[in-house]
């Protein structure tokens, strides 16, 4: 069964619009990959700050700093 946008109307004036499920399904995927592009730039950001640890560590115990 496929939905349609609908909208519901309540007694104290306020209309909610609803998607459909076609935009429903379109909205959550946008979401997903969002979510995804975030886990991926925040992994790369810890890897990046690890990488430079380790030099620091490196410099550090070679007496150069």
């Amino acid at each position: 069964m496929i939905k349609e946008r609908y909208k519901e109307e309540y007694e104290e004036g306020s209309d909610l619009l609803w998607p459909s499920d076609k935009e429903d399904k379109i909205t959550r995927q946008f979401y997903k990959d969002l979510s995804n592009l975030s886990k991926n730039i925040n992994y790369s950001k810890k890897k990046k700050l690890k990488l430079f640890e380790q030099v620091v560590r490196i410099i550090k115990d070679k007496g150069w700093g």
